[in-house]
């Protein structure tokens, strides 16, 4: 009678930790290789929605060219995604 709340317990934690935790570390691990990845010329969106072309970079700034005369500096973790077209 005593270990049933236990085992329902463990299974609860078992059920968070495969459906919440451990994808959002997936996720977290993905966005920060993404962001140590990027490249002078790699098309990006940023979280604002904003796209352009990375001019510079260094470890915590981005320089993004959005027109030919337009430049912007980021902070490199506002990166989304890296839109390359190959």
């Amino acid at each position: 009678m005593g270990i049933q709340p236990i085992i329902m317990l463990v299974l609860m934690f078992a059920i968070f930790y495969f459906l919440l935790i451990r994808p959002q570390q997936k996720r977290q691990k993905q966005v920060k290789e993404m962001h140590s990845n990027l490249q002078k010329g790699d098309r990006i969106v940023t979280i604002g929605g904003l796209h352009g072309t990375i001019d510079a970079l260094d470890e915590g700034k981005i320089v993004l060219a959005v027109t030919d005369d337009h430049k912007l500096t980021f902070d490199r973790n506002s990166v989304r995604e890296v839109v390359n077209e190959d």
